[in-house]
Order: C-alpha cells, then sequence, then structure tokens
C-alpha cells in the first residue's frame, strides 16, 4: 500500500519530492525495498542528494496512477483508504466527462514554480536575482497570484526580498514589477537553500 500510495502523492504534487518532503507531506518516506521495487519497474526515479533520497514520478508512473483511478479499493485499505479509492473513482468520472488528463488536472504549486525559476535564473544559491525578471520567466501567471506567492516564500527564513540598494539604477520595468512588503518596494529575490 504504501508504493501505491507513494505514486500518488508524486502525482499529486507533480514534482520531484525529498523524502523529508513526503514525510511532511503524507507521513511516510519512500526507502528500502519499496523504493528499490518502484525504481525496477520503472515508476519512479530516485536521485541521491546528499545523503538522502528525492523522487520522481517517471511517465509510466503516470500510467499507473491512471489505472488506479479504476482499480478497486485494496482489501486492507482501512476506513482512510476506503475514501482515497472513492475519490479516485470521482476523478476519473470527472476527467471522463470533461476530457481532462492527470497531468492537466496536477500541476506544481506556485511556490515551486517560483523556486525553480529562481534556480533556473540565479548563478549560485542566495544570490539576488531582480523581480522583473523573474516576473518574466513567468509572465503566464497573472501579477497578483506571483504577489501572493511571492509573499508566502517570504515568510521563509532562507527567502529574501529585498530593496535595490542602489535605486538610481532601477528603470521603470524594475519598479513596475516591485512587490511592496511592510509599505517598502522589494526589486530583488534572493534563496539561500535554492539547491
Amino acid at each position: 500500500m504504501r508504493e501505491r500510495a507513494a505514486l500518488l502523492v508524486l502525482m499529486a504534487e507533480a514534482r520531484e519530492l525529498t523524502n523529508a518532503e513526503l514525510r511532511e507531506l503524507a507521513g511516510f518516506t519512500l526507502d528500502g525495498d519499496c523504493r528499490r521495487r518502484l525504481n525496477d519497474l520503472g515508476l519512479v526515479i530516485s536521485t541521491k542528494v546528499g545523503r538522502a533520497y528525492a523522487h520522481d514520478l517517471t511517465d509510466e508512473g503516470a500510467v499507473r496512477c491512471q489505472a488506479e483511478l479504476s482499480a478497486p479499493r485494496p482489501a486492507r485499505a482501512g476506513y482512510a483508504g476506503g475514501a482515497l479509492y472513492v475519490l479516485l473513482a470521482g476523478l476519473r468520472r470527472h476527467l471522463e466527462v470533461t476530457g481532462g488528463t492527470l497531468g492537466g488536472l496536477f500541476t506544481p504549486g506556485l511556490g515551486h514554480r517560483v523556486e525553480t525559476a529562481y534556480r533556473v535564473l540565479a548563478p549560485r544559491p542566495g544570490d539576488s536575482v531582480a523581480l522583473r525578471t523573474l516576473r518574466e520567466h513567468l509572465d503566464d501567471v497573472p501579477t497578483d497570484r506571483l504577489d501572493r506567492a511571492l509573499t508566502a516564500l517570504a515568510d521563509r527564513p532562507d527567502v529574501h526580498l529585498r530593496a535595490e540598494a542602489d535605486q538610481k539604477s532601477l528603470t521603470e520595468p524594475d519598479r513596475q514589477a516591485a512587490l511592496v512588503l511592510g509599505g517598502s518596494p522589494r526589486h530583488t529575490l534572493a534563496i539561500e537553500a535554492a539547491w
């Protein structure tokens, strides 16, 4: 059951997850025989990051998740597992009616997209990236949604939204891209632990 649960969590989050993130989100890790079995079946790719693993769903794993939408409830699923399989059947019905796909239904959270964009744009962790540049990189995200995601990220101790020290160097697009926090415009983003 833990293997199925891992596949479903990876599907729902639509991104690579470390064991620490799996534990925080779902209350378990993907390790030992369970991890090796999913890797051997080609359903999950696990990459060693330092001493820990990060896991990502493969295309074959996504196909297996799609099959779970029609699967019968496992015999020893318990009440939470039973409710999960009722929910999965409801998702299947919704996708059939709308013609949607699981890939279209589950997308990474916006905070994760901001961190991923930061990793692409910053030469090193902790380097500043202009919010103007970040907004251009995430140009499909409405300004108000991106502002809310940046404000939420600013609560983390490793995330820094700062005003540009040299205000004369700011262009009009830099000023328009600023995020106002605590009454002060912030022009750059730095994330210390982005890698």
